[in-house]
């Protein structure tokens, strides 16, 4: 069996307008693990910084903590976020006229489990950000199944911006 044929697409967003948040809801628990590709660039001009947000269930609760792996060809670094209000990847600014979108890509392992914690692993880019590349190992600190997955830009008042796309896949059992 090849390996993209457990693969299958649940839903997908491409946005028509700018738009504060992308919400993917009533998620069937009927898979093993989900993939969300995010394709997207926010409208933030002031620095050239500017963070993917991910909450589950529509949690806003201090239940999140995730550690990051960052580098640009020739420095690294990592840091971390305990009890945090969301698991923050990178994300794309539009800061000094860039209208290349981030690459990103979200793995939720076990996400229809009740019984134990949930984690993700991220990988993000950056083409403007002194981080050009992460990997971020995130938890949600809840048993609960996933049935809510929410994005969002984390600098104040930023959105998505015309032609993100957002694309969720339920991954099955090979």
């Amino acid at each position: 069996m090849a390996a993209g044929s457990t693969y299958t697409p649940l839903a997908t967003t491409t946005l028509g307008s700018t738009a504060a948040d992308v919400t993917f809801s009533s998620i069937s628990g009927s898979y093993t693990d989900l993939v969300l590709v995010v394709n997207a660039r926010s409208n933030w001009t002031t620095d050239e910084y500017e963070g993917l947000g991910v909450q589950f269930n529509s949690d806003t609760g201090s239940n999140y903590s995730y550690t990051v792996l960052a580098g640009n060809g020739s420095a690294a670094s990592s840091f971390r976020g305990s009890s945090q209000s969301k698991i923050e990847g990178r994300l794309n600014p539009s800061y000094s006229s860039n209208t290349s979108p981030s690459a990103n890509i979200l793995q939720i392992q076990n996400y229809s489990n009740t019984t134990t914690y949930k984690t993700m692993l991220m990988r993000t880019n950056s083409s403007v950000e002194y981080y050009k590349v992460t990997a971020i190992v995130g938890l949600w600190r809840s048993t609960s199944a996933i049935t809510a997955i929410k994005l969002f830009p984390t600098e104040s008042g930023a959105q998505f911006v015309t032609g993100s796309t957002f694309t969720l896949y339920g991954i099955a059992a090979a």
